[in-house]
């Protein structure tokens, strides 16, 4: 018998081998989603500084115009949903590790997704009222 043959002694079960997750049970999915996230917002970046960049000059009434634009109200909201996502993510990393109670790190993490949801949806409901002229 080689030593290939011989089994690996593993504290992992065999379905979490199959599966490839680790302790926390989710692999890396919040990695890569972190990651997403930030590709899209760096790409987005230059659209919204040059957006922010045309309404400084402006009075409300010439923001509108410039918000109003459905390409600038779709980029907005893309960066704003990229924002948040990318917000929840992290805040949730940071409450995984360095909140120890339990009780206290669920009751956190449901806090930072509410906080999160109602950021964006607060943030799109404007751009939305803005866009469609209301």
């Amino acid at each position: 018998m080689s030593a290939s043959d011989t089994p690996k002694r593993s504290m992992r079960t065999p379905l979490g081998r199959v599966r490839n997750l680790g302790a926390a049970h989710s692999g890396t999915s919040d990695f890569w989603r972190q990651r997403l996230t930030a590709v899209a917002m760096t790409l987005l970046m230059l659209p919204v500084i040059v957006v922010v960049m045309m309404t400084l000059g402006s009075n409300q009434a010439g923001a509108k115009v410039i918000l109003g634009s459905l390409p600038v109200a779709i980029i907005m909201m893309l960066f704003i949903v990229a924002s948040a996502w990318h917000m929840k993510i992290g805040m949730q990393v940071v409450i995984e590790d360095y909140v120890h109670n339990e009780k206290l790190k669920l009751v956190s993490i449901m806090l930072n997704n509410f906080f999160s949801i109602a950021v964006a949806l607060a943030s799109i409901y404007a751009i939305i009222k803005i866009s469609s002229g209301v």
